[in-house]
């Protein structure tokens, strides 16, 4: 469909049918904005090459038991400085893993280092202090898409190359409400989130950038900065400070086999930020937000350091709670292409969204090469689909998102309240959405369209009719 099937009109349909308002215009953007993916639509086989390029790190057959350097299991006692005497021994002999056995290890910060693997054997639980001053000194971070200096992660690494948290024991963030989750929106963190966000717009350099004590703006549960070859499998992570997976400026991922249930505020379950060849496998997400989200950096800071997130393939994944399944935003200010999500399963009673992209005028970026197939859904709240340009601050900058050619295919969803909410900008149209083989049932409300260019559809049925326009 071209811009003169829609010129001012509305189109009415039966309850999953379309609502089509505004006019449709060319895309535009940035002066000069370019195709950060691959030209055209690449299509599932670069899916493949994803899969193939993106290799776990390997790890000598070198063992490091963290009781050898004076760990105890008992949950009670510090193991915080046993800990990192293991990871630097292991670090030190040319790589290996680090070996937590069976009981409860109460630690501070973890930091591992290069060829290191943290390795948690049956019944092994490592539960994280919330005495705040543990996290300190404070270490090179980026929160919600701005860097700073701040609280260390609970699990952290900083410029790094194979390093790995694997095994089938547990992760305890021991986050409650009534310690790292009392501090969401309080005036000590809402104060220190509106200095941050005025020093990025400043350019103040990021060294001077310095937050942690008495600031309350959340560590990341396990967050590898600027880091190659990474390994996250096998483990449980629960009750995380704020988001729980955060790979940023990273390359090679691997997330798989990992459940993550912690329903605190801010709880996203795998964010990777500004990375390249991410692979998320095998997973279970039952977050208090979104289960995955695909981010790249925030207003004018995410435009300096400039690096998109690129090829990252979601598969045999299941996404249980809260916002979206999988989300783009809404820290896309450098840009996200090449996503693909496939034989993955969504639905639960709190999730709203299926793909959810979020982005406006103040964030900007290019968001192209979105592919899903082979999903099921066994339920949401709102929209399958929600593509909204005026999310957050709203259409008030002057930083134009682009976002093209999206395709869902392959999909069966039991229930929604509508299809999709699709609002792009007159001057600046959603473009090139495809649905194909699709089946919606009990669909409660019309899909709500407005500025979208090249919206096609192809075999996709809502409550047994043909969705048409």
């Amino acid at each position: 469909m071209t811009s003169h099937d829609w010129s001012r009109r509305t189109v009415l349909g039966t309850a999953g049918g379309l609502v089509l308002a505004g006019a449709v215009a060319a895309v535009s953007g940035p002066a000069g904005a370019a195709t950060i993916g691959v030209h055209g639509r690449p299509g599932w086989g670069y899916a493949e090459g994803i899969a193939h390029r993106v290799r776990p790190p390997r790890f000598p057959n070198r063992r490091f038991p963290v009781t050898r350097f004076g760990a105890a299991g008992d949950g009670t006692t510090l193991c915080t400085e046993a800990f990192d005497r293991a990871v630097k021994a292991c670090h030190a002999a040319g790589g290996g893993h680090v070996i937590v056995p069976a009981g409860t290890f109460l630690t501070g910060p973890i930091h591992l280092l290069d060829n290191v693997d943290l390795h948690l054997e049956k019944d092994a639980r490592i539960t994280f202090s919330t005495n705040a001053a543990d996290y300190l000194p404070a270490v090179y971070s980026r929160w919600q898409g701005i860097e700073c200096y701040n609280y260390s992660p609970l699990i952290y690494a900083y410029g790094r190359k194979n390093i790995a948290v694997t095994g089938s024991g547990t992760l305890d963030g021991q986050a409650t409400w009534d310690n790292w989750w009392s501090w969401n929106g309080d005036d000590a963190a809402d104060a220190a989130w509106a200095t941050l966000q005025k020093m990025a717009v400043d350019g103040v350099p990021v060294k001077q950038r310095v937050f942690g004590d008495g600031n309350h703006l959340r560590p990341n549960f396990i967050q590898f900065y600027r880091c190659r070859n990474v390994l996250v499998e096998g483990v449980t992570i629960v009750d995380s400070p704020m988001w729980e997976i955060h790979p940023v400026l990273s390359e090679n991922v691997t997330v798989q086999d990992v459940t993550v249930v912690s329903k605190g505020p801010n709880n996203d379950g795998c964010d990777p930020e500004s990375c390249r060849g991410v692979v998320i496998r095998g997973c279970s997400f039952d977050v208090g937000d979104d289960c995955i989200a695909i981010k790249s950096g925030r207003d004018d800071d995410g435009r300096r350091v400039g690096v998109p997130c690129t090829d990252v393939l979601i598969e045999d994944t299941e996404m249980i709670n809260r916002y979206g399944a999988i989300a783009i935003g809404s820290e896309t200010s450098g840009g996200v292409a090449n996503v693909y999500a496939r034989n993955s399963r969504m639905g639960g009673s709190d999730l709203h969204y299926g793909l959810y992209v979020k982005t406006n005028s103040v964030r900007g970026g290019l968001i192209e090469n979105i592919y899903l197939k082979d999903i099921a859904v066994s339920g949401i709240n709102h929209e399958f689909i929600s593509m909204n340009l005026n999310h957050g601050e709203g259409d008030t900058g002057e930083y134009d998102p682009i976002v093209r050619n999206i395709e869902v295919r392959d999909l069966t969803c039991e229930s929604a309240r509508a299809v999709a909410s699709m609002v792009g900008y007159e001057r600046d149209p959603i473009r090139d959405v495809r649905l194909r083989n699709c089946v919606f049932d009990n669909i409660q409300q019309d899909s709500q369209i407005q500025y979208v260019e090249g919206l096609s559809l192809r075999d996709v049925l809502v409550n047994g009719q043909p969705m048409t326009v």
